[in-house]
């Protein structure tokens, strides 16, 4: 009887790691709110298109196989025509939920135009560095979190959103656009190549590396003289951290399970 208790004990000492590393491996972004907003729904001249909706779309599908869970995922169209339209107001709203129901990290994606001083947000008054701080600040706090803006002129965020405990990627610097808001686009160049880089990216950190080359490969086949220059910044905090939240595993062909 003593020598079966041992044994079993042993057994369960022994067995006990692999479980762990097991549900470690397959939820690293359990308990992350994520949140995926296309703020606008136009082209330069004000003509209505569908390539910041076919992103947002397209992007949720990417980061659910990617492993993030729905259950803490919003995503919203501020354009008044969608399905379900939402307000700049109730958009952030649902962000705010999202994020208190997922304390452990957050994602926030935005594609949308900009400008040289702020980012076009749904009928509201345009988005400054200031406004998306806040906004940063109050729906994740120091968790880890990571910021993508998709827009001309987005790298105006960098400087404001830079914190130990973030990474920013945005699709220009502050001084160049950014390139594919058209209405014979599927998507706008920049969130392509996200969902280009997405089936096979191991995290963030490659994602950001895979859109880039992506960006500067399509900027070069289509002669784009002053190229767009995505812009990254990686907190010390989130250096140490970002290879630990790998991605899920892509399965064969490269697809990742489900999709």
């Amino acid at each position: 009887m003593g020598r079966a208790f041992i044994v079993l004990a042993a057994w369960i000492v022994l067995a006990t790691p692999a479980v762990s590393q097991t549900r470690a491996a397959s939820g690293r972004f359990e308990g992350w709110a994520s949140a995926i907003i296309a703020a606008d729904w136009r082209d330069g001249r004000g003509r209505p298109i569908q390539a910041f909706d076919n992103a947002r779309r397209d992007l949720v599908k990417g980061f659910l196989d990617a492993g993030f869970p729905r259950a803490t995922m919003v995503d919203y169209s501020l354009r008044p025509d969608a399905p379900q339209p939402a307000t700049a107001l109730t958009a952030l709203d649902g962000l705010y939920e999202a994020a208190a129901r997922g304390p452990a990290g957050c994602l926030l994606y935005f594609t949308s135009h900009g400008s040289r001083t702020a980012m076009v947000f749904g009928d509201a008054p345009p988005m400054t560095p200031d406004m998306m701080v806040n906004i940063v600040r109050r729906a994740c706090g120091a968790r880890p979190t990571v910021v993508i803006v998709s827009a001309c002129y987005s790298g105006i965020f960098v400087n404001a959103l830079a914190a130990p405990n973030r990474m920013v990627l945005t699709a220009a610097s502050r001084e160049r656009t950014s390139f594919g808001c058209g209405a014979d686009e599927t998507w706008p160049w920049f969130d392509g190549c996200v969902l280009e880089a997405l089936p096979t990216a191991t995290d963030f950190l490659a994602l950001a590396a895979g859109a880039r080359a992506c960006v500067a490969r399509k900027e070069a086949a289509h002669g784009v003289a002053l190229p767009s220059d995505p812009q990254l910044f990686v907190g010390p905090d989130m250096q140490l951290r970002l290879p630990t939240l790998r991605f899920r595993t892509a399965g064969p062909g490269g697809g990742r399970p489900g999709s």
